[in-house]
Order: structure tokens, then sequence, then C-alpha cells
């Protein structure tokens, strides 16, 4: 071998030492940065004339199981969307309250508390103390209803603007993918290495696949292209970004329709509304909570209310205030033409601060076929007055501010549900609620307690002007509050709740159960998610990532045949330097 193909090999074995130095230097610094691969500079011999002259770097690269980084996107939108589902249904749960030795705060204990003051009312029904308890705990569980409601449309809310943030995420990393498909194919036709490119654009589908499904492919010409679960294209030749308009107000009637308009908008891409083909992701899982899991609990929620509402109120309605109130408005619109369909008797009687009767009518319910006949009728009763106002509520005043208004139903019938007349018209209602957001006890109540329907105006065949028709002690009616409570009601199956028959607290109860098992479902689904990503990560990690034991000890040797490469020329020069003197001193 000559002198010049030793130093050839010499110094091409340095640059080629150097080159693999500088990589693997890459490699354990890089180590800890997401989505980095280990990166091999990768060598050839080299030979001219048939004699080898050396070694030279053909390029850089990595060496990712493209398979297992598909399986690795896949469940790392499984995983964005368990984590977004958890998360949102610990608070969904925490909105209910807890129940616990130190702190009992959950919607079916405040239930409680409100059957424990009417029972220690039906004790004790004169008592302005024990009124004023009852009221407070209604009140109380009124708030409760209200807040927990608005907590969950806040929820909605959230997850609405969520949406709207992650879908910015989504067209950052489209554009950002695009960047670097443009970077990759220009570093290629120029020979440079596309390994740290490609990492980054494999980071990029990652953080889009957290966000919403999507599957994606590399082209021939080395570009990403990626589309929605069905197809959609996000990015091809260019990028079609994502549009959304996040709702400005959300309430419980706030929904989305892909197939009218109004409500939560759809999210869109060049014009087509994609919104049911993201099934993943946190985007996904925002949606599915958004408009179904969420108005779910609204909906468990609101029947609690009304049903609440409908049979307090009918209990209610059994009884009067003492002293009486002056005037009776209903809360029930109706107008003068609606259709009263009733059968049996109604009393109603004007009484005296102390209960005693000034003057009282027995009228037939099945002579009105109308509402405007009925209040036709109660104006002719001495010292009353009937009438229908703007809102479309019956009015029943007395004619004195010393007298006040007392009904008894006695056989009276109304409609298809049997109710009485002051519970058809709401004449004598504690509670106003169309759902759970609205759910409030009457302001005169809050004003003053001892207005509390309580006392029975009397249903003796006859009464005598001047006998006392009211009784403070009877507990006919806090009897009745408190059964309407405590007793069995029909619930209706609604949001994943099957049907059932119980009382108030136990539904309750079942609402917070329900709730309990699906965020406890949604942390098992996140805990497994989770160790399938962590598993997929670990797994192309081990494949194509950096292993710095391995990398310090290739360093080790490199930096060894470096040592012995130059070591190798400085031979070679001084072999050179030696035959030049032979040389000149021959001549």
């Amino acid at each position: 071998m000559s002198l010049n193909i030793a130093r050839s090999i010499a110094l091409s074995s340095l640059m080629t030492t150097q080159v693999q130095i500088s990589v693997t230097s890459s490699n354990i610094s890089n180590a800890s940065t997401t989505g980095y691969t280990v990166k091999t500079a990768n060598q050839a011999a080299t030979v001219t004339g048939g004699v080898g002259t050396g070694t030279t770097i053909t390029g850089i690269s990595s060496n990712v199981d493209k398979l297992l980084l598909k399986s690795l996107v896949q469940a790392t939108s499984q995983l964005g969307s368990a984590t977004t589902t958890n998360s949102y249904l610990d608070q969904l749960q925490a909105l209910y309250g807890t129940s616990s030795d130190s702190s009992n705060t959950s919607l079916a204990d405040t239930l409680t508390t409100l059957e424990q003051a009417l029972s220690s009312l039906s004790n004790d029904p004169s008592s302005s103390s024990l009124k004023a308890n009852v009221i407070s705990s209604l009140d109380t569980l009124a708030t409760q209803l209200r807040d927990t409601s608005s907590g969950i449309q806040d929820l909605r809310s959230d997850a609405d603007q969520s949406i709207d943030a992650g879908i910015d995420d989504v067209n950052e990393q489209l554009n950002l993918i695009a960047n670097l498909n443009s970077q990759i194919k220009l570093a290629a036709a120029s020979g440079q290495a596309t390994g740290d490119l490609e990492d980054q654009r494999n980071t990029a589908a990652q953080q889009i696949a957290n966000q919403m499904n999507v599957s994606y492919f590399i082209t021939s010409g080395g570009d990403m292209q990626i589309y929605t679960g069905s197809g959609q294209a996000l990015l091809d030749s260019a990028v079609h970004e994502l549009s959304y308009t996040p709702a400005s107000t959300v309430t419980s009637s706030t929904t989305y329709s892909a197939s009218s308009a109004g409500g939560f908008s759809g999210i869109t891409v060049d014009g087509v509304d994609v919104t049911g083909q993201i099934s993943s992701g946190s985007i996904g899982a925002l949606i599915a909570l958004r408009d179904t899991t969420l108005p779910a609990a609204q909906a468990q929620l609101d029947q609690l209310a009304t049903e609440l509402a409908d049979s307090i109120n009918a209990a209610s309605n059994l009884g009067t205030a003492l002293p009486p109130k002056s005037t009776l408005t209903g809360t029930t619109a109706v107008t003068s033409s609606t259709a009263l369909n009733g059968t049996g008797t109604v009393r109603i009687a004007v009484a005296d601060q102390s209960g005693s009767l000034v003057s009282y009518s027995d009228l037939d319910l099945s002579g009105y076929a109308t509402v405007g006949d009925l209040v036709g009728a109660i104006n002719g009763i001495s010292g009353l007055s009937a009438s229908i106002d703007s809102s479309g509520h019956v009015v029943i005043a007395a004619s004195s501010a010393s007298n006040g208004i007392a009904i008894a139903n006695m056989t009276g019938s109304i409609g298809d549900d049997g109710a009485g007349l002051s519970d058809f018209l709401g004449l004598n209602d504690i509670v106003t609620a169309t759902g759970a957001s609205d759910f409030k006890v009457a302001a005169g109540l809050l004003a003053d307690s001892s207005k509390l329907p309580t006392s029975s105006l009397s249903s003796s065949a006859s009464l005598t002007i001047g006998d006392t028709v009211l009784s403070a002690g009877s507990s006919t009616v806090t009897d009745a509050l408190y059964s309407a409570l405590t007793g069995s009601t029909s619930f209706a199956a609604v949001g994943g709740l099957g049907a059932s028959d119980s009382s108030f607290a136990d539904y309750a109860a079942e609402i917070i159960a329900h709730v309990a098992t699906i965020a406890s479902s949604a942390e098992d689904a996140y805990t497994a998610k989770q160790t399938t990503q962590s598993t997929l990560s670990s797994a192309l990690s081990s494949q194509s990532g950096v292993n710095v034991d391995e990398e310090t000890a290739k360093l080790s040797n490199l930096q060894n045949q470096y040592a012995a490469a130059a070591q190798l020329i400085q031979a070679i020069n001084e072999m050179f330097e030696a035959l030049l003197s032979a040389v000149q001193s021959a001549g």
C-alpha cells in the first residue's frame, strides 16, 4: 500500500469519525427531548480504481417503526379523550356535594335536612321559628339546585371554549407540519439530513391526535398528509384549517344540531361540517360532554326539581296562611277561555286575621266551563274580587285589607290529574320552577315565613259567620308536605338513569351515585388508556429512542478511533518526512 493511499484512508477515517462523534453527542444531548429519535451516521467504503481508499458518510438516518408510530398516534388520541372525560366528570361529581362525617353538603343531605325541618313543624304546626326553619332549609335546597344547574352549564360553556382552543391548536400544528414538509423536501434535495425535521413532524402529528382522531400517511414525495377519521382532508397539498365559533352564552336550551342553525355551531372544514367525524381526542370528548353527558345530568336534575316543585305545591295548596293573605296570585298562566274541566266542590272563604269567618261560598266546579266563568263566580262571593292579570295569573283579593282568603278543596277535581282548584291555579304555591335553574322559594315566604300555608279551612258541611274556621294547630298540611317529600314519587327514566319510585332524597342519592359510577368508569378508562399509551411510547423509545448508556459507550469508542486515526496520520506524515530526507541525502 502506498503512503498516499494510507494517508487517504486515515484522513477519511478521521473525518468519518468526527461526524459520528457529532451525531452521537447530539443523541446524548437530546435524550430527554420529546419526540427525538436516535440518529445514526451511516458510513460506506470508498473505492478508487478497484483499490479501497477509506470510508465516507452516506447519510444520517433514524430508524422509526412506522406501524408502532401509528399505534402510538391512535393511543395518544384515545388518551386525550380519556383525560378530558375524567377531568370533567370529576368536576361534575364535585357539583353535587359530598356526604361525610364532617361535611354533609350533597343534594341528598340537603333534602334530608328539609325532611327533618318539616317533621319538626308537623309536631308544632303553629311555631313561627319552625316555619322559619322550613323556609330556610327549602331556600338552601333551592340555592343548591340553582348552583348545581349553573355549574353544569358552566362546564358545558368551558367545554365549548376548550373546543375552540383545541381547534386553534390543531390548525397551528397543521401549518407547522406543512412548513416541515417543505423543509424536509428541500433538505433531502440538497443531501442534508432530515431526521430532526421528521421528528418534529411526528411530534406535531401526535399533538393533533391528542386533540382529535386523524389518519395520516407519507407520500412518495416525502409529504405527510392528514385526514379526519372519515377522510376529510386537513392537509394534502395545502392546509385545510378547521373553523369554529364558540357560543357567547350557554344555557340548558343551547344545543348542537347538524341539520339546523342556532345554539352551538358546527366544526367545519372548507364549509363541510365535520363535528360528527370527531369521535376521539380531547375535542371528541369535549363534544360528547357538552352535547350528551352534561345535558343528561341536567335532565336528571331538572326532573328532580320539577317533580319536587309539583309535589310540594300540591301539598301547600291544601292549606292557607294564618293570618290569611289578603291577596292570592296564581302561578299558572291561563286565559278567560281556558277550559276548566272540573268536578266536585271547592270552598272559598273570607276570614279575618284571627281566622274567624266573614263570608264563604261552596262552588260546584262542574258548573263552570272556563276559567273566565269561575272568575265571574268568585266575584259573586261577598267580600271578594277576582281577575286575570296581564301575565295570565288569576288574582283573588279580599275587599277589606283586614281580611284574607282561605280555600278548601272539599271534593273538587280539575283535569286528568285531578288537581284541586288552588293547585291548578297555583294560588298557594310555595316554590316556582320550570327546572333546576330557576327553582325558587316564593318571595313572600322569604320575606315572611309565617305566611307558610299550614292552616286548613274547615270542611264542615255548613259554616256560621263569626266562627273560627282556620286552625293554627292542625298538622294536616305539614303532614302532607312531609309525605310529599318522603313518600314514593314516580321518576321517569332520563339521562341514563332508569325509572324509579322513591323519595326525593333517595332519588337525589341515585343521581349522585350515577354520576359517581360514570366518573369511576372514566377514571378506570383513563388509567387503562394511559397505560396503553405509555407502553407504546416506551416501545417506540426502545426501538428508536436514545439509550444514553449505549451512546456514551459508543462516544468513548469513537473518540478512541479518532485519536488512533490522528496518530496514524502523524505516523504517515513522519514516514513521508523520513522518506523525503532519505531521497534528499541520496541526491
